[in-house]
């Protein structure tokens, strides 16, 4: 992997009400050149949380080729579960511990999903405090509500 290629990858997913009509969005910018593209989707019933790893995961699955990726995002759950509870939710065949017994992860195929897209590219996370003045956040978190108002 080439220590050159740096990519920035800004996602957010919400909804409106929680389940309810979901959106999601990323904005690439590839450091080298400037050169960006952004993508949206949604769904018509949905979490909060399924669409801010829909970000990440369809950001990451555009990459070409392997890159050096570090993503901004404002989910707390993205950032913790990439960097903290994957380790050992993978060790624990893709179940968490909840009261002493293991239980199965909430949204196990997004998760698997990223795991794949991490094992492919370098990745970096970022937390950036949504709704805060952060202009490629707050250009997601649009993106994002335009996706889910066509289900409303």
């Amino acid at each position: 992997m080439s220590d050159s290629i740096t990519i920035h990858l800004f996602t957010d997913g919400g909804c409106s009400g929680n389940p309810g009509p979901g959106g999601w969005a990323y904005l690439l910018r590839h450091l080298p050149t400037g050169t960006e593209k952004e993508s949206s989707g949604g769904e018509p019933d949905t979490t909060n949380n399924r669409m801010e790893l829909t970000a990440v995961v369809e950001g990451l699955r555009s990459l070409k080729r392997p890159c050096r990726v570090e993503l901004f995002t404002d989910s707390v759950y993205v950032g913790k579960g990439m960097t903290e509870w994957m380790p050992n939710w993978k060790r624990n065949n893709w179940q968490r511990k909840e009261k002493g017994k293991l239980k199965p992860v909430k949204n196990v195929e997004l998760w698997k999903q990223l795991d794949e897209q991490i094992s492919r590219h370098q990745v970096k996370y970022t937390r950036v405090a949504g709704h805060s003045g952060h202009p490629e956040n707050d250009r997601v978190d649009e993106l994002a509500v335009e996706a889910y108002q066509k289900y409303l």
